[in-house]
């Protein structure tokens, strides 16, 4: 019979392995504890990256908030400011041309006074010889009663109808105006039966160069403060129109 020689394991051989294998894990252990403490640094870092950004973003929205409301309540006090001004100007233009209207008003009431008296003098001067004047103004109505035109001053004789515009300082449109107040003058007229010849002037305490001129090419008569008085310049190569 033959015995089979077998040897046990060495207990140190197998302690040495184990130890090993040990010290192994725990070096792997220790290596994951250190990627994993790399790791949490890292996504630590990119929190705090993230919740400054974040930050910073809220920061700069409550800075852009803050200069839209800033530029807003600039925007409502620059319109408050403009609205305030515009209705300071309109109250200004309003009281202007109250005041001019008032003016004219007294101007027309003064004319009266100061043209009237002496104007049919002036023109019986030229040959005319009227023997009325109508101060006060003259109104013309539609057939509804409403005013067409007003006539400062009407000069009348038998053959003849001389209408004046009265201004302080007679301006270019003034001139084109009278021309077609003078026209529904003799539409009235004729609508009466009335077939007196129609003349036209214009009168004026300031008459500059250039009205001066273009009311008598448009044959209507100047005439002109001079003192206390008035004045009728008749230029040689003038010819009055007849509507």
């Amino acid at each position: 019979m033959t015995e089979t020689n077998t040897s046990p394991i060495h207990d140190d051989s197998l302690r040495a392995t184990i130890e090993e294998v040990w010290a192994a894990l725990r070096e792997v252990a220790e290596r994951q504890k250190e990627t994993e403490k790399r790791q949490q640094k890292e996504l630590d870092r990119i929190a705090q990256e993230s919740a400054e950004r974040q930050k910073e973003a809220e920061r700069r929205q409550a800075e852009a908030e803050k200069e839209s409301e800033r530029r807003r309540a600039e925007a409502e006090k620059e319109s408050e400011r403009r609205q305030k001004e515009w209705e300071k100007t309109e109250r200004i233009v309003r009281r202007t041309n109250k005041q001019m209207g008032d003016l004219n008003r007294r101007f027309g009431e003064l004319a009266e006074h100061l043209v009237a008296p002496n104007i049919h003098k002036r023109f019986n001067e030229l040959g005319y010889h009227f023997g009325r004047c109508s101060p006060g103004g003259t109104k013309i109505f539609d057939g509804q009663g409403n005013t067409k035109t007003e006539i400062d001053l009407v000069l009348e004789n038998g053959e003849t109808i001389m209408a004046l515009e009265v201004k302080t300082k007679p301006v270019m449109k003034d001139v084109g105006h009278h021309i077609k107040r003078l026209e529904i003058l003799r539409d009235h007229q004729r609508g009466m039966n009335d077939r007196r010849t129609i003349k036209g002037a214009i009168a004026g305490a300031i008459f500059g160069p250039e009205e001066k001129k273009a009311t008598l090419e448009a044959g209507l008569y100047v005439v002109e403060q001079s003192g206390d008085t008035m004045k009728i310049d008749v230029p040689d190569d003038f010819v009055p129109r007849e509507w």
